[in-house]
């Protein structure tokens, strides 16, 4: 706990200094070890890994630093996180933020969508993600996210798997969402 809780005190520190520059050159050069999966250009080809594309500079930033605490956890990030500055964290996401996100492709499921329409109405989602989905601040971009990810990452909420971050939030949204629930929602989502 006091680890996670020196990882959020850093984190704080991290976007309060956030007055300096971004280095976007520096941000690119040091993704390239991210490109194994989640792809050239943020783009993920990688099943279940995220694009980050278009993601928003602090909602980087943020999810870096939680995974460097360990206060979020992933086997594949740890070893990479450990490594990172602050500067290569705020270079990060300044790169990241500055790359255009991935447009969803053509909805081969209308009624599916629909369904995922009404339950992001239902568990107001915009109201944390913006009417366009495309997050805000440190609230992650969700509109165009790889449809199996989203629905890996509700079940995770949903469970409890995933931590750090908006943990306890998602988790009130998405327990109450059915299976069919979270299959919708994801294909909506993914086709914005």
């Amino acid at each position: 706990m006091r680890h996670a809780s020196f990882g959020i005190l850093s984190a704080a520190l991290l976007l309060a200094s956030s007055a300096q520059a971004a280095d976007v050159a520096a941000g690119k050069a040091k993704a390239e070890i991210c490109a194994g999966c989640h792809g050239d250009n943020g783009i993920s080809q990688t099943e279940n890994i995220p694009s980050l594309a278009g993601q928003l500079d602090q909602f980087i930033q943020w999810q870096l630093v939680f995974f460097r605490a360990g206060a979020r956890k992933n086997e594949q990030m740890q070893p990479i996180v450990e490594q990172l500055t602050n500067d290569d964290i705020r270079n990060l996401g300044a790169y990241f933020a500055s790359l255009a996100p991935f447009k969803g492709g053509k909805d081969d499921n209308p009624e599916l969508s629909e369904k995922g329409k009404q339950a992001a109405a239902g568990r107001r989602c915009a109201s944390c993600h913006t009417d366009t989905f495309v997050g805000t601040k440190a609230v992650a971009r969700i509109a165009g996210q790889r449809e199996e990810y989203l629905v890996k990452a509700l079940h995770d909420y949903k469970s409890g798997v995933r931590s750090g971050g908006a943990q306890a939030a998602m988790a009130d949204v998405a327990y109450p969402l059915s299976d069919e629930e979270i299959t919708a929602l994801a294909h909506y989502l993914s086709h914005l």
